[in-house]
């Protein structure tokens, strides 16, 4: 590696393509408050002087929860690792019970919230944390001491480079807590060599410049949007941090960003708000819109295209795609997707739309990625989550299961010895969970996790994922879970996409009172049960869908099916909806 621990980034910055914005954000709701490469190294400085004197040392944990990206996380982040101090990033959504379990459990000393509304969360548990002694905010709340009374105007330049100079790229940098799919969180450790090793090679996959500006709103905590943040930044570009997922319609245009990441559900949501604006053109131009989605949906993305295709997708490009590209910037280069499966109709869509998604795979144990699609013309494979990185190895166990060796592979499980053990071969590969293989030209196409896989009582064996996924693809569902372990054949929940049921009702003559009175109109159901039965044709008879129940409340990680990066609890949708999934069996 050029250099191999993560503080080293921001000096590799200063000293190959130092920037005015390294960062930048709407700190008074209006103007850009931007943060030069010099600038974050002497806040990073100043912290990690500020930690010193309250006591903190090498290996000492301290936790931090932001509601949303800014750039006091980086300086944070990097005045502790630079310190050897390990640190907790946390989700700002998960529950209060989770909160005190991860405390506890990585026994954080100091705690850095982001506002008054996380700090309200925290606050009624504070006093069960034996070893933590105190909590910093970044926003000004009465009573609670502010981070910036941290940052020391005498800097310890010296002391801060004798340590820098002990820290190796083996030692352990972050601990990251999984979503906790079943039973408590894990502490994934990480070490330096582990995410810079995926930092060098997510460089080399996706082509970032220094005179680029990127959008980052998934959260920070997460090792994936991460992971990013770091490559930016290795690579010179700058980095726009965004208000929140609100806001990101209205400053995409104003920041024009080349690339920034997503989660499918994301993607989905802005297809979806440019199909209903698509709902109030003429009619000749709703026609044309049509046209053009159904030319770029149909459109291969892999490999190459006739003549015919590309002259119809010059013609599109005109009256509709340009359009598309404006309402995002006018400049993206790529938009990257992981954490979730993506339709391949989105991605060919947006990808035939002149706006590029690169659809990746990984792990928190792996730094993330392991697999990503590269950005160049016909190279994008929809349906595969891409090509391996340089420096990962996967092969396949016998029973499909994806298994991982690498640099980027971690440390092991945070005081959980018997879970690290069990997540390794006899011989170190790292078990992924997932069921997947190789395209014949080595993309890798995943079917499913191992765990999820449910079984019939005729002992036939159904993947869910490919048939929500398909699912997903309707304008009317916005949530989907297909069960039936243990049963005859399965069945599906079903949590409506409201807004576009209720502009159907509309045009349909049906009334919409409520989500649940008109889940029970029985033009509704049959609108959803030939949903089903379209999406059934694409699969064996085995998977198709038998029962369909429509659930009026959306899923949410506060009610827990969802865990913190929005991927559903089979267990705890299972056992809430128990009833009504029994009466698709009796």
């Amino acid at each position: 590696m050029s250099y191999p621990r993560i503080f080293d980034i921001l000096h590799h910055q200063l000293a190959n393509y130092p920037l005015e914005d390294t960062f930048a954000r709407r700190e008074d709701g209006k103007n850009w408050r931007k943060y030069s490469t010099q600038e974050i190294i002497d806040l990073s400085d100043a912290l990690s002087t500020g930690l010193m004197d309250l006591g903190l040392k090498k290996d000492d944990k301290i936790a931090f929860i932001f509601t949303t990206n800014r750039p006091e996380w980086h300086i944070l982040d990097m005045a502790t690792l630079q310190l050897g101090i390990v640190n907790v990033p946390i989700y700002p959504n998960i529950t209060t019970d989770e909160y005190r379990y991860i405390l506890k459990h990585a026994e954080v000393k100091y705690l850095f919230v982001s506002n008054k509304t996380i700090y309200n969360k925290v606050a009624p548990i504070l006093s069960d944390l034996e070893q933590l002694k105190g909590v910093y905010t970044f926003d000004h709340i009465d009573g609670v001491e502010h981070w910036s009374s941290l940052l020391s105007k005498t800097i310890k330049d010296r002391e801060i480079e004798a340590i820098k100079a002990t820290i190796q790229p083996a030692e352990l940098a972050t601990i990251i807590y999984t979503s906790g799919t079943t039973g408590e969180p894990k502490g994934v450790m990480l070490s330096h060599e582990n995410i810079m090793s995926n930092v060098l090679d997510a460089a080399q996959m996706v082509p970032v410049q220094s005179s680029n500006r990127a959008y980052s709103f998934l959260p920070l905590c997460h090792v994936f949007e991460r992971i990013l943040n770091y490559t930016y930044m290795h690579q010179g570009a700058s980095v726009y941090f965004a208000d929140g997922l609100e806001k990101i319609a209205i400053q995409l245009p104003d920041v024009r960003p080349q690339y920034f990441a997503v989660v499918p559900r994301i993607l989905e949501k802005i297809f979806e708000g440019i199909e209903r604006k698509a709902k109030k053109l003429s009619p000749f131009k709703r026609k044309l819109f049509q046209w053009s989605v159904k030319i770029a949906v149909d459109t291969p993305i892999y490999g190459k295209i006739t003549l015919l295709q590309k002259f119809r997708l010059w013609v599109a490009d005109i009256f509709v795609f340009k359009k598309w590209r404006t309402a995002l910037g006018g400049n993206t280069e790529a938009i990257i997707c992981g954490s979730a499966p993506l339709s391949p109709y989105l991605c060919r869509a947006f990808t035939n739309a002149g706006i590029p998604v690169l659809e990746g795979y990984g792990l928190t144990e792996t730094s993330p990625v392991l697999t990503v699609n590269p950005l160049s013309k016909g190279k994008i494979h929809d349906g595969t989550v891409g090509v391996t990185l340089p420096s990962v190895q996967l092969e396949m166990a016998q029973d499909g299961e994806i298994l991982v060796k690498g640099p980027n592979v971690m440390m092991g499980y945070y005081k959980d010895k018997v879970a690290t053990q069990e997540s390794f071969t006899p011989d170190g590969w790292l078990k992924t969970g997932d069921i997947g293989h190789f395209t014949f030209d080595q993309y890798l196409v995943i079917t499913d996790r191992k765990k999820e896989l449910l079984k019939t009582s005729g002992g036939k064996y159904v993947a869910p994922a490919p048939i929500e996924n398909r699912l997903k693809e309707s304008p009317f569902i916005e949530q989907v879970a297909v069960v039936g372990d243990g049963m005859k054949f399965v069945g599906v929940l079903i949590v409506p996409n409201f807004g576009a049921l209720k502009e159907w009702c509309s045009q349909n003559s049906v009334i919409f009172t409520s989500n649940q009175a008109v889940i029970e109109e029985k033009a509704v159901e049959k609108l959803y049960f030939n949903i089903v039965q379209d999406i059934n044709t694409n699969f064996s008879k085995v998977e198709q869908i038998k029962k369909v129940a429509l659930l009026e409340k959306e899923w949410t990680v506060e009610s827990g099916e969802l865990t913190a990066t929005m991927k559903i609890r089979r267990k705890v949708i299972n056992q809430k909806y128990k009833e009504i999934i029994n009466k698709f069996y009796k």
